[in-house]
């Protein structure tokens, strides 16, 4: 698809180690082998996404269609950013920026996973705050949510080094039990109370319509 159609295409987020970006075919073809080969250790359920519980070919499939789905189902209404990471070129994960009615709301929600090799390296922060330097500062949000379960205490972690706060509870079923996830708010005068780290941002004024604003 050419950028003047689709102008997320050329949308950048740059830090010290990582490219935040839309993955071509080929690109979407690896990160989903790198899905396939393990987001999490076997015996962990830290996402409701069941990662662990198909054959490597069906969770492959699964980062495709998602992606594309999301991408078909854009509105600038409601939408959902889902970027490839990538590390010297090479691709180490996912995340994904999701917004609805955003003009009035000004709120989003975030999420992402790693390739097992690259957990344990700070990329999953590093990651977060490109997407919330996107959120803030290149699209004016008021406030980020994610939703992280109790005992998943690596994104507990990382959502709490970056000013989250807690903002209530949601209830889940995860392999037919109920269970509870933390609600967390990071609002924009918290965000920007504290030095954050340089994040540069290319491409983003042609893509504002597609975010309503």
């Amino acid at each position: 698809m050419p950028a003047d159609l689709w102008p997320l295409l050329d949308l950048r987020l740059t830090t010290s180690r990582l490219v935040l970006r839309c993955p071509t075919d080929d690109e979407l073809a690896a990160l989903a082998d790198l899905a396939a080969a393990g987001v999490h250790n076997p015996g962990e359920r830290p996402y409701l996404t069941p990662w662990t519980e198909g054959t490597p070919q069906q969770t492959a499939v699964h980062v495709v269609q998602q992606h594309r789905s999301r991408r078909g189902d854009w509105s600038p209404d409601s939408w959902a950013l889902d970027l490839g990471l990538f590390c010297d070129d090479r691709p180490v994960g996912m995340v994904a920026l999701r917004g609805r009615e955003f003009p009035i709301r000004r709120e989003v929600k975030t999420e992402s996973w790693l390739g097992l090799a690259h957990h344990r390296q700070g990329l999953g922060t590093e990651a977060r705050s490109a997407l919330l330097h996107l959120a803030f500062a290149g699209l004016g949000a008021h406030s980020a949510l994610t939703e992280v379960f109790q005992d998943n205490a690596g994104m507990q972690g990382v959502s709490r080094r970056l000013g989250y706060r807690h903002d209530g509870i949601s209830r889940d079923v995860r392999d037919g039990q109920f269970l509870i996830s933390d609600r967390l708010r990071l609002n924009r005068d918290d965000w920007f109370a504290t030095d954050r780290m340089r994040v540069d941002i290319t491409g983003l004024a042609p893509c504002l319509p597609s975010f309503g604003l």
